[in-house]
C-alpha cells in the first residue's frame, strides 16, 4: 500500500467551494479531488475530470455473459444431454433460438451488473477491509471538502498552500494521509 499526504479544505456551501476550487485553480493549484454530500452538476467540468469508460466495461461484461451463455446453452444441448425434440436441431440460431432469447439476455444482464459492481468496488477501493477514504465525517451530511496533494503542487511551500487554501472561503482547512494505490 502507497500512502501519501494530503491537503483538506471544509467548505459548508456547494457555490462556495465550486467558486473556491477556481480561485485555486486561477492561482496554479491543482485540485485533485471534491467530496460532497450530493452531486454536483458541473463539478466534474470545474475539477478536469475525464469522461469514464465505465459503459465500455458494462458492455465488454455483458458479451461476457452472451457468450458464456451461448457455450452453456450448446454444450447442455448437444453434449451434456441431447433430446430429439419435434426432429428440430439441438441448437441452431435459426430454428429455436427464440426458446433462449429471455435465457441469453438474462444472463447478459446478470454478467453485466455482476461485473461493474465489482469493477466499482475495486475503481472506489471500497473493498472489505480498506480504510475510508472520506476526508471528515461532516462531507456525508452538510459540508464539501476539496483535496489538495503537495506532491502535485510542488512549486507552492506547504504554508503557501494553507494560506491560499484558507483564503479561498473554507471553515477549515486539515491534513490527512490516505491511500493511494493498493497494490
Amino acid at each position: 500500500m502507497t500512502r501519501e499526504r494530503f491537503i483538506y479544505g471544509l467548505y459548508d456551501d456547494d457555490e462556495k467551494m465550486v467558486a473556491g476550487i477556481k480561485a485555486l485553480q486561477a492561482k496554479g493549484i491543482h485540485v485533485r479531488d471534491a467530496y460532497s454530500p450530493f452531486p454536483i452538476h458541473g463539478l466534474e467540468d470545474v475539477l478536469g475530470m475525464k469522461w469514464t469508460r465505465l459503459a465500455i466495461a458494462a458492455f465488454l461484461y455483458g458479451i461476457t455473459g452472451l457468450m458464456l451463455a451461448i457455450i452453456t446453452i450448446n454444450y447442455m444441448m448437444i453434449i451434456d444431454w441431447p433430446m430429439n425434440i419435434g426432429g428440430k436441431p439441438n441448437f441452431s440460431f435459426t430454428e429455436n433460438v427464440p426458446a433462449f432469447v429471455p435465457i441469453l439476455f438474462e444472463f447478459s444482464v446478470l454478467c453485466a451488473g455482476h461485473g461493474m459492481a465489482i469493477t466499482y468496488l475495486f475503481r472506489n477501493m471500497t473493498l472489505p477491509g480498506l480504510p475510508a477514504r472520506n476526508p471528515h465525517p461532516r462531507t456525508t451530511d452538510d459540508h464539501f471538502a476539496i483535496e489538495i496533494s503537495e506532491k502535485e503542487n510542488t512549486k507552492f511551500s506547504k504554508d503557501d498552500l494553507w494560506k491560499t487554501i484558507d483564503a479561498s472561503g473554507v471553515v477549515k482547512v486539515f491534513e490527512k494521509d490516505r491511500i493511494t494505490k493498493f497494490i
